[in-house]
């Protein structure tokens, strides 16, 4: 069966999906975790095959430790589900109840997007958090993770899917493609796939974009950005900073730029330097930067790049404005943050940065969904339709218009012998 033919047939069954109780899906989930969990020894053993090809083939240090999936990580995404179970129905719930005449009611009310595509990186705890939002949510998902987790995929997949139809979910709820050969196929599949989510490179999601008439919701590019404000605690500053940076750096809510206000700059650079010395960490920095602290130069390619690594682009700026001006720029309108005790200032900052996330006094690293309490993340988006920042339960669910009117016509109201009177209710 080609994908085309496999499309269709999910579409079919994501009615079903959509129809299906809390209970029924939460039951799911629970099967889901029991399986993970009785299968870690076959889990772990197919992630290992996919290590020593890895490292047989050189493969970056950072890609490395996003596609190791051990014991930690698996307690990490089983807990991540039993988290989702807890959360309440994303589904039918009224947004909306509106009275447009006596005997004439609409209701929105929420339902799944249908079947939702979701193509990304070598991360094989992604699968399992993708696979059961898209089940939580009553969504029908394709997925295709990237070929150096394929073992640690595909034993993944198989626990999850028979864990799913087991539980009485219908049998196309979840399917994985393997093969790199069949993403273009996937993208011509506009009849039957409802979204696509790509998680990688700026290339490959401008790839999907440019090569599909499906919808497409994600970012490219995780450039985020630290201002130091003239009035930010220093010592405070500095902890945020190393965080943002370090704490994992191959991640796209990593902080890639600071911008340090000038008058703060001597007090902050020298201390923050040698906290970054200590974490390994490669400071580049503009000819200002160069004269309070001894670091490599920063050219403008630096302010446009993603780094994913152990280096830190740095500039100085006269006043907020700049910073603003700066962000909005070069940024990828991902998550950034101001480091300030000026509150003012502060929401001046959230006001004018046109990104998803923006944060005062916090590292960016918080930009997750599980840490935002939306029970993990299929990915985050930059763009403005739909959903925004971290896309949790939430960001998988559309709405419906429902009327329920008494023989009511339009010609009523058109010719005059009816008049709405458009009251809404309590939902």
């Amino acid at each position: 069966m080609t994908i085309k033919e496999q499309a269709a047939q999910i579409k079919l069954d994501s009615t079903k999906m959509s129809a299906t109780t809390l209970k029924e899906r939460n039951q799911a989930l629970a099967a889901i975790v029991k399986a993970l969990l009785d299968n870690k020894d076959a889990i772990l053993q197919a992630n290992l095959q996919d290590l020593e090809v890895a490292q047989k083939e050189n493969v970056a240090a950072p890609l490395i430790k996003r596609l190791k999936f051990d014991e930690h990580k698996l307690e990490d995404v089983t807990k991540g589900i039993q988290d989702l179970i807890s959360l309440p129905d994303p589904l039918s719930k009224v947004q909306l109840k509106r009275e447009l005449d006596s005997d004439l009611l609409m209701v929105r009310e929420t339902c799944p997007i249908g079947v939702i595509g979701v193509i990304f990186e070598a991360r094989p705890d992604a699968l399992v958090q993708i696979a059961t939002l898209c089940l939580k949510s009553g969504n029908c998902a394709i997925l295709k993770g990237g070929s150096e987790a394929m073992n640690t995929n595909r034993k993944l997949f198989e626990v999850i899917y028979n864990a799913a139809v087991e539980s009485d979910l219908p049998r196309n709820c979840l399917f994985l493609v393997e093969a790199r050969s069949q993403i273009d196929e996937l993208l011509s599949c506009h009849e039957s796939v409802d979204l696509l989510i790509p998680r990688g490179s700026n290339a490959f999601v401008q790839y999907i974009m440019n090569n599909s008439k499906i919808p497409v919701m994600g970012h490219a590019d995780g450039i985020c950005h630290i201002y130091v404000d003239k009035d930010a605690d220093i010592d405070k500053a500095i902890k945020v900073i190393i965080d943002s940076k370090t704490q994992y750096t191959a991640v796209c809510n990593a902080t890639e730029t600071l911008l340090v206000h000038k008058d703060i700059s001597a007090a902050l650079l020298p201390k923050l330097n040698e906290a970054f010395k200590q974490k390994n960490v490669e400071v580049r920095g503009t000819a200002d930067i160069q004269e309070i602290i001894d670091c490599k130069e920063a050219v403008e390619k630096d302010f446009r790049t993603e780094y994913l690594d152990l280096i830190i682009s740095i500039k100085t700026v006269s006043n907020m404005e700049a910073a603003i001006e700066h962000i909005n720029k070069y940024g990828s309108h991902h998550t950034d943050c101001i480091l300030t005790e000026n509150a003012e200032a502060a929401e001046t900052f959230m006001k004018y940065v046109d990104s998803a996330g923006v944060y005062q006094n916090c590292s960016t690293r918080f930009a997750d969904g599980y840490r935002y309490g939306f029970g993990a993340e299929v990915g985050i988006s930059t763009g403005k339709l739909h959903a925004r920042g971290p896309v949790g339960l939430e960001g998988l669910c559309t709405y419906k218009y429902k009327m329920y009117g008494n023989g009511n016509i339009v010609a009523d109201y058109a010719e005059g012998r009816k008049q709405f009177h458009f009251k809404d209710l309590d939902v």
